[in-house]
Parts: C-alpha cells; structure tokens; sequence
C-alpha cells in the first residue's frame, strides 16, 4: 500500500521523457508546416509585385492620356521598389505605342525560382503578363499563371 507523499509526489508535473517526447513531437510537426508557410509568405510578397505592377499600369494610362508617349518610371512618380524591398520595379522600355515593365525578385524572395521575374508588356492597347526564373521570361503559361496569381 502507498502512503499518501509517495503517491503525492508521483502526480507533480511531468517527466523528463514526457517533455522530451512533447518537444520531438512539435519539431516534427513544425518541420512538416514550415515549407508550406514559407510558401505562403513568398506568395503573398509576389502579389505584392504584382499589385504594384497594376498600380504602374494604372499609372502609365494616366501619364498616356496627357502626353504622346508612355512614361519611364521616374515619369510616373512610383518608386523603383515595393514597400518591403523584396521586388525592384523597372520601365525597361516605352515609346507612343507601350511600354514594358519588370518587378525583379530581391533578398529573400530570391527562393521563389520560377517567379523571380514577373513582366508586364502593354502594346498598342493589348496586356501581356510573362514571368520566369531569369530575365528572359519563359515560363509555361501554367506555371506563368500561378506566378500571377491567376
């Protein structure tokens, strides 16, 4: 028979294996999560880019309907970055008929391979949105439209 201080101190708190146990268990779990946030967190960065190209074509319709040509970025007054750093914007291109515009991953958002590059080309009134790890821009159309968030 137990005398009531043994059995008392049996029910204080937890073991060392139990609590060793608990904590392999949440490292198990958070590495199994934590690809799947990271992918999250990259695609939320990427419709970032993707808002801020639309506010640059916005802005170029703008600058359009008051002059013979589209405009440089400096021209449209948006900054050359989005707000966390993470994408550079560039007008690498326009004339009276379009232009053509990059959002170019930075930093961190360097692990999103195939969407480092996001391109918005307008010409003679039609939209094209490409993207692709490199400057060239060769994704699939599936691919280029999971990029764009479509």
């Amino acid at each position: 028979m137990l005398n009531m201080s043994t059995a008392a101190s049996r029910a204080d708190g937890f073991t060392l294996i139990e609590t060793m146990v608990a904590v392999a268990i949440t490292a198990i779990l958070a590495s199994l999560s934590y690809p799947t946030f990271a992918e999250q967190v990259r695609k939320g960065r990427r419709l970032d880019a993707v808002v801020r190209l639309a506010s640059l074509q916005l802005a170029q319709e703008r600058y359009r309907s008051s002059n013979a040509s589209y405009a440089s970025l400096a021209e449209t007054g948006l900054p050359a970055q989005t707000s966390d750093g993470i994408y550079r914007l560039a007008v690498v291109g326009h004339d009276a008929v379009g232009y053509t515009a990059v959002a170019e991953a930075q930093g961190s958002q360097l692990r999103d391979v195939n969407c480092r590059f996001l391109q918005l080309t307008v010409a003679g009134g039609n939209t094209q949105r490409a993207s692709g790890p490199d400057a060239l821009v060769g994704n699939t159309p599936a691919l280029n439209n999971r990029c764009w968030i479509r």
